[in-house]
């Protein structure tokens, strides 16, 4: 898969790794290659097992059936849906 420009930082139980991003890749599977072992179950937008804080950049789920429009403008992310547009700063720690 061709690499974007960009790069997601990731904090996971007080890890913090910064990785490049994959074109298309969701910020779950950028996590899973980064080494960590984020949380999530149903991968398919539904349950909000895999949320997560975006602190900065610019994220789009491609699905949300989990997260109401104050959630996401709060910064909560469904990562199994959640595909950067920019570079991005995440924690899953919140």
């Amino acid at each position: 898969m061709a690499s974007s420009p960009w790069t997601a930082t990731i904090t996971l139980d007080g890890t913090t790794v910064t990785v490049s991003l994959n074109a298309g890749d969701t910020l779950l599977e950028t996590a899973r290659r980064a080494g960590l072992t984020p949380p999530y179950s149903c991968e398919a937008g539904n349950c909000g097992t895999c949320i997560a804080t975006v602190t900065d950049g610019t994220v789009t789920m491609r699905i949300n059936e989990a997260l109401d429009d104050s959630e996401i403008n709060d910064g909560l992310v469904l990562t199994c849906q959640g595909v950067p547009e920019t570079d991005v700063t995440l924690t899953y720690d919140d």
